[in-house]
Formats: structure tokens, sequence, C-alpha cells
């Protein structure tokens, strides 16, 4: 499926980082961005724990590239997306790296924390297969197409 869109083959696949701890749901983001223009490789991980090590490079992930983009669940064992996403965002390093939130929960407490936290958006995850597919290729094809995100450059691994 090429969704009409043209596709960029010297452009270096959109690398992105999928917090969430629903194995469920990181299949159903995986073949929302399977079959598109748009070359990506998807990383995931299982809660912010893990995602904060990958971010910064930490073993096991010493090789890990930099995302250019985290779609981070909230509702996670051990350290949870609310904490995951002030740690980024507190972060010198990572804060630049557009962070969505992509949950369940639709409540106004949640979607106004994510936002005084620095989310770049908060995205409730839709019921329905075919929504929930339209959505992912929403935020795909906008941040793969429409969004200039910053320049990806090779770095030292960063250990802390």
């Amino acid at each position: 499926m090429n969704d009409g869109l043209l596709v960029n083959r010297d452009q270096p696949p959109l690398q992105v980082l999928v917090v969430e701890d629903d194995l469920g749901d990181v299949a159903l983001v995986e073949s929302a961005f399977a079959d598109h223009s748009i070359g990506s490789q998807l990383h995931h991980v299982a809660d912010g724990g893990e995602a904060l090590a990958f971010l910064r490079r930490q073993p096991p992930y010493a090789d890990a590239p930099r995302p250019d983009l985290i779609m981070l669940d909230l509702n996670m064992p051990r350290v949870d997306g609310r904490q995951t996403l002030t740690a980024i965002k507190a972060d010198e390093d990572l804060k630049s790296i557009p962070t969505i939130v992509f949950t369940t929960s639709a409540a106004a407490d949640d979607v106004a924390a994510s936002y005084t936290a620095h989310a770049n958006a908060y995205v409730t995850k839709p019921i329905n297969l075919d929504d929930y597919d339209r959505v992912v290729m929403q935020i795909r094809n906008f941040y793969g197409h429409t969004a200039a995100l910053p320049r990806r450059t090779p770095e030292a691994p960063v250990s802390r």
C-alpha cells in the first residue's frame, strides 16, 4: 500500500521507539507501519525503565539508534509513561525527540498532565481495529512526510 505518497529512497528509515507493555498493541503498530511508502524501523521496549536505557544507550542497548519518534503508553509496570515522559523532556539530550503519548486513557487529567510534561501529542488508542490502523497511519504519515524532524547525526553512545 503506497497511500499515494512518494517514496524518498534517499531518506534514512524513520526510527521509532514504541514503549508499550501490551504485545497486541505492539503488533498493531507494527502492522500499520509495515506496508507503506515511509521506510521505518520500529524498536520495542516494554516499560519506561527499558525506554530510558534504550535512549541513553545503556546495556543492553549500547548500539541503539536515536529514535526520530517515540510512541509512549502511559500505563505500564515498573516505570510508567508519565515518569518516562518527564525524564525524557527533562533530559537535554533527549527532549527534542518528538514524543507521542499513545494510550487507552482519555482522562482529561492524563491529557493535561502529558502536555504539561511537554508531550508533542496525545492520542487515545481507538477500540475499533480499522480506526486504530488509521490513527497509527496518520501518525506515521505526519512524522514521516509532513513534520520536519531534528537532523539525525551519528553520536557516541551515552552512558548514565
